[in-house]
């Protein structure tokens, strides 16, 4: 059985981003502050060390054990590990043989960029996915190689069609403070974040400051 996952504030590591802070004591911090979940990645670290850090974080979090721990791309540290799930990208191991090798107790999330890239995923075997990353919303220099912005008309339509099918989306891409009550009024299910929190000096701060934004743009909706 799945963990129950909570993508309201979904932190995604940096380990530049964060220095000289361990990524653990900056996970750690912003879990206090707010974060419901946490993506570990690291393109450039080796996998030796990608696992010493997934477990670390699992480390930080441990007095939180509703904050999930998922690993990107990486699926044999993840399994290693024992972390709550996997997210991939369009151009890593396909979605559905990924299920197949984490079994159906653990999360699996994947990139989504566009609405055939949705529409593929919709068209996955029920259960293949737990969620989708819609983005970037914005231009953001965390991920250069990203595609085309989708602004938040872009990632409401999205989000729509994914909630339709019982899927939750979250937004991710150039999210700072004061764009995330926005980004929470599309109807996402939550907002991802690298730089907002692992660039800040206080990071439970910053955190804590988002999931303000975050729950003043969905009572913007319920108020419409």
């Amino acid at each position: 059985m799945r963990p129950p996952f909570d993508p309201t504030l979904y932190l995604v590591t940096d380990t530049e981003l964060s220095r000289p802070r361990p990524v653990a004591d900056v996970v750690r911090a912003a879990v206090a502050g707010g974060v419901t979940a946490v993506q570990v990645r690291d393109k450039f670290a080796s996998r030796r060390d990608l696992l010493e850090l997934v477990r670390a974080v699992q480390c930080a979090v441990a007095d939180t054990p509703g904050v999930r721990v998922v690993v990107n791309d990486a699926l044999d540290v993840a399994l290693l590990a024992g972390a709550d799930g996997v997210h991939v990208g369009q151009d890593d191991l396909p979605a559905a043989e990924v299920r197949a090798l984490i079994g159906p107790d653990r999360l699996l999330g994947l990139s989504v960029s566009s609405r055939a890239e949705l529409d593929a995923a919709l068209a996955l075997p029920t259960g293949t996915l737990d969620l989708v990353g819609l983005g970037p919303v914005w231009g953001t220099p965390t991920k250069p190689d990203a595609g085309p912005a989708l602004g938040p008309a872009g990632v409401a339509e999205l989000a729509s069609a994914a909630r339709a099918r019982r899927l939750a989306a979250v937004a991710i891409g150039g999210i700072s403070h004061d764009r995330a009550a926005e980004v929470a009024a599309t109807g996402v299910d939550g907002i991802c974040v690298v730089s907002a929190v692992c660039t800040a000096a206080d990071p439970a701060a910053a955190a804590r400051k988002l999931r303000d934004e975050v729950t003043r743009g969905r009572s913007a909706v319920k108020a419409r």
